[in-house]
């Protein structure tokens, strides 16, 4: 009998990661029509937003009676349903707040997974954020979590290490490592050079960096690091020919944060790093003709639509993500470039290194690999060398780009969303069918006695362990 989905999220049109990540997922689950009866979205929503099918809950993310209520309907209508539902809470600490609206503080997931277990229904969590050094209240959330759910689901694989290390000690055979999605572009229809060619940027170079504007994207460093390659590396008639395209407008819960003092404070050193940078810029609303793409910098403030956002990622020759968050496991907008076969240039953070170049988790500096998918480099002040001279390598060196992309992109078709959507299904129906199993379990024992067995079955579990989660992976 097919699976009905039940999705805990932020949603589209609220401005978030998480919802357009929930969004994308929503839409390839529901393309398995054997498998899939429906899938349903309980939106978590703090602007009275109006949503439409699949939502059809709203969490008033600030209101723990409103989480209580969710998890009472979600469990009357999976009860009310025909086939199984299996619930998936998309978790992030930033969408928890505590009872006193203090945000990022609060234990609403995790109470609302006791719920829904105790109701009998298969709960699954996909784990945005696995810190390697949380404080109490992260730990407590995750290992709460844990404890109250059938499965961990995370992005990537170094989380399961973090995990069940002794921080958490969280058992691997509760995590499952099930890929971000990704969407891939067919070539013919966002052709780079077609696409270039409305946006009047057909005889430029084009480097980006997209998404909502927040300050642990690092684009001041971005903007420092190709003033730096423009003026280290490049002739006043190789200027006309390359451009950085910062695209995507401030993101609207920071520019509210403590009534805008630090969404000010952020434009600033973003105005200072253009004109101590030695490069012509300007600030633009739309990108609507020549004179919009004539500066060496343009900064785009807007928010990108989704078909803006793809033809900026097929436009694209190089991404730059200089991120200061080196704990991020996941990153849509790292995604997405894969999925455009594009280059990315970035900061070491857990995602970018896992996804371009697994092998430099250990290096110091600037990082490309014999069958690297992509450029890393260290964050903050380091990073604007280390950019700059990335840019100088993909700028200068187009069969090395090129044979990059290809690598990116064959990386890219192993995620697409009906990929990671298809793991999950199959995921589902194995946690599932553990919890229908019942057997005659044998009566349970500890050792006693001192066993000459002992100490050898010992080292044989601790390998059993280590094959377990490369399975796990």
């Amino acid at each position: 009998m097919p699976y009905n989905i039940r999705i805990v999220s932020s949603y589209p049109p609220r401005k978030c990661g998480i919802g357009t990540f929930s969004r994308h997922l929503a839409n390839a689950l529901a393309n398995f029509t054997g498998e899939i009866g429906y899938v349903r979205v309980a939106a978590i929503d703090k602007e009275g937003l109006s949503y439409n099918i699949p939502v059809d809950l709203v969490i008033h993310q600030y209101e723990k009676k409103s989480w209580q209520k969710a998890s009472k309907d979600i469990i009357a209508r999976a009860h009310e349903s025909e086939g199984p539902t299996i619930i998936l809470l998309q978790h992030e600490y930033g969408l928890d707040p505590d009872e006193n609206g203090n945000d990022a503080q609060g234990y609403n997931f995790v109470e609302m997974a006791k719920a829904l277990r105790a109701a009998g229904l298969v709960t699954m969590a996909y784990l945005h954020t696995v810190l390697e050094s949380p404080d109490d209240h992260q730990k407590r959330v995750l290992q709460s979590l844990a404890d109250n759910i059938d499965a961990l689901l995370v992005p990537t694989r170094s989380a399961i290490n973090i995990l069940e290390s002794p921080t958490y000690g969280i058992s691997t055979l509760k995590i499952k490592h099930i890929d971000h999605g990704i969407r891939m572009q067919n070539p013919s229809q966002y052709d780079r050079l077609y696409i270039k060619r409305q946006y009047h940027l057909e005889n430029k170079f084009l480097a980006t960096t997209l998404g909502l504007f927040s300050p642990s994207k690092g684009i001041e460093y971005g903007i420092r690091a190709f003033g730096k390659f423009l003026n280290e590396s490049c002739t006043a008639e190789q200027r006309k020919r390359i451009i950085y395209l910062i695209a995507g407008g401030y993101h609207p819960e920071f520019v509210k944060t403590e009534s805008g003092k630090p969404y000010e404070e952020f434009k600033a050193r973003i105005y200072k790093a253009l004109n101590e940078s030695n490069v012509t810029w300007h600030e633009i609303k739309e990108l609507d003709g020549p004179e919009s793409v004539d500066k060496e910098v343009v900064i785009l403030n807007s928010f990108l639509d989704e078909s803006t956002l793809i033809k900026l990622y097929s436009a694209t020759n190089v991404m730059l993500l200089p991120y200061l968050n080196m704990e991020q496991i996941s990153s849509g907008i790292l995604a997405d470039t894969v999925g455009s076969g594009r280059v990315a240039i970035s900061t070491k953070f857990r995602y970018a290194v896992e996804l371009l170049n697994p092998e430099s988790q250990y290096s110091k500096g600037l990082y490309i690999g014999a069958h690297s998918r992509g450029v890393l480099v260290d964050p903050v002040e380091d990073s604007i060398e280390q950019i700059a001279q990335a840019l100088d390598y993909i700028v200068f060196n187009s069969e090395r780009r090129l044979a990059m992309e290809k690598r990116v992109h064959r990386r890219g078709y192993q995620m697409k969303w009906d990929n990671t959507a298809w793991a999950i299904i199959q995921y589902a129906h194995f946690v599932k069918e553990q919890q229908d199993i019942v057997t005659g379990r044998g009566i349970e024992f500890d050792h006693q006695k001192e066993s000459i067995y002992e100490k050898i079955n010992r080292s044989l579990l601790s390998v059993q362990i280590i094959l377990d989660k490369t399975e796990q992976g």
